[in-house]
């Protein structure tokens, strides 16, 4: 079975806490703050890997915990880090945000890495929070949570040349000869229902990979068969050979055919009406192909379109048809562009703080705000005015004063309730 859509959850590790400790020891009268720092976060990390063909292992598995960070120890010794999860995706791979559905990352070289949920920061210990004027400071730092988020992985499969065409027109078994695969072909419409890939050898260290894309119908553009799951596949070939019935063996005109394919190809995308494409007259065997292939030629070689006559039955004009393919391949550059959406803009979730008034409340929130307040310990002094300071320094109470906060009012962080005094 052929995965290429799959929808996982992803959740970096969650930072560890710092500690409260004192420094204890004989010969040692002062003491002192001795609290170590918390371990951070382990990181969700995609690879490309080009051993791995289908996103079959991610509908299994829907969920990706990577490790947190342990509390930091007494003697000021650091938490351990958490471990990274890497996820192996195959090459081909376009990442994108389930929310805003914008692309992420695009994984098309092998090897290629990307931090899709960074591990959560590790949290202070109260030994680095002394100061001059504040040498027992009881209170640490915790961790900070690791990123996570709903994820879409849609596969584009990667091939230098892409086989397109009506359903029977012969493209599977124009596969079988040029390559060593071996796709499934009969006499009927949508034997293949999902991309076949080949090798195909030219010569010594000369080969180039052939995808058999599955036959496209009228209206794929918007879905109709199987339309968007397999025109998704086409945007990553770096040229499209056209195949065609010349014979019309099934009531079709070849010239017809041809139009609306690239109809559907350019109202799916039209970058793709971009593309090199080459056009295959196959079934030549048959004695009406010869009409069929005279009308094909005068109507596109005029427009710079390349005719090969072949026939798949008989291999007339195959081992010509490999030879131009290469030609073409070896005077254009590699660019496996797929034409998505804009990448998703970078946003610092971890600093940001919303301060707001919602139904006559006054409201702060934010990831950062959360932390401040989890780390603060509010029947400690140091601890209190450290907090105070931090949201002042951060503008908080500036910006309350300009949505018209006054003295006893009611302020809520991350849901907990505080009198404002200024």
């Amino acid at each position: 079975m052929f995965i290429d859509v799959a929808k996982v959850f992803v959740k970096a590790g969650k930072g560890g806490d710092g500690v409260v400790a004192w420094r204890r020891e004989k010969y040692e009268p002062s003491g002192g703050p001795y609290g170590g720092d918390g371990g951070d976060g382990g990181n969700i990390i995609l690879k490309a890997d080009e051993g791995i063909r289908t996103l079959m292992d991610f509908r299994y598995k829907r969920s990706y915990s990577a490790e947190s960070g342990e509390n930091g120890r007494s003697k000021k010794q650091y938490g351990r880090n958490g471990k990274d999860l890497i996820l192996r995706l195959p090459v081909g791979t376009l990442v994108k945000d389930e929310k805003t559905d914008k692309v992420i990352v695009d994984l098309k070289e092998n090897g290629q890495t990307y931090i899709i949920a960074r591990g959560g920061k590790g949290g202070r210990g109260n030994a680095k929070f002394a100061t001059p004027t504040r040498q027992a400071p009881g209170f640490a730092e915790a961790g900070t949570k690791g990123e996570e988020r709903s994820i879409l992985l849609e596969l584009k499969l990667l091939a230098d040349v892409g086989l397109i065409g009506f359903p029977n027109v012969g493209k599977s078994t124009l596969l079988s000869i040029l390559s060593a695969a071996k796709p499934k072909i009969a006499n009927y419409h949508f034997t293949t229902l999902t991309p076949n890939l080949g090798v195909v050898r030219v010569d010594e260290e000369k080969s180039f990979v052939i995808a058999d894309i599955p036959g496209l119908i009228e209206g794929a553009h918007e879905g109709a068969g199987l339309g968007h799951d397999f025109l998704r596949h086409i945007e990553r070939t770096r040229i499209l050979v056209h195949v065609i019935d010349a014979s019309g063996s099934e009531g079709r005109d070849p010239v017809e055919d041809f139009c609306k394919i690239n109809d559907e190809l350019t109202q799916y995308n039209p970058r793709l009406g971009e593309k090199p494409q080459i056009i295959v007259a196959n079934k030549m065997d048959i004695p009406e192909a010869e009409e069929g292939l005279e009308k094909i030629k005068e109507t596109f070689e005029s427009k710079g379109y390349k005719v090969y006559s072949i026939s798949a039955a008989t291999l007339e004009g195959v081992n010509e048809l490999k030879y131009g393919i290469w030609d073409i391949l070896s005077n254009i550059e590699i660019d496996y562009e797929t034409f998505d959406e804009e990448l998703e803009e970078f946003e610092d979730k971890e600093e940001s703080i919303i301060v707001k008034k919602e139904d006559g409340k006054f409201i702060v929130e934010g990831d950062f705000i959360e932390k401040l307040l989890y780390s603060t310990y509010f029947d400690n002094i140091d601890s209190l005015r450290y907090f105070q300071n931090v949201i002042r320094k951060r503008g908080v109470v500036e910006r309350l004063k300009k949505l018209g906060i006054e003295e006893y009012d009611s302020v809520f962080i991350c849901g907990h309730e505080f009198e404002f005094f200024d």
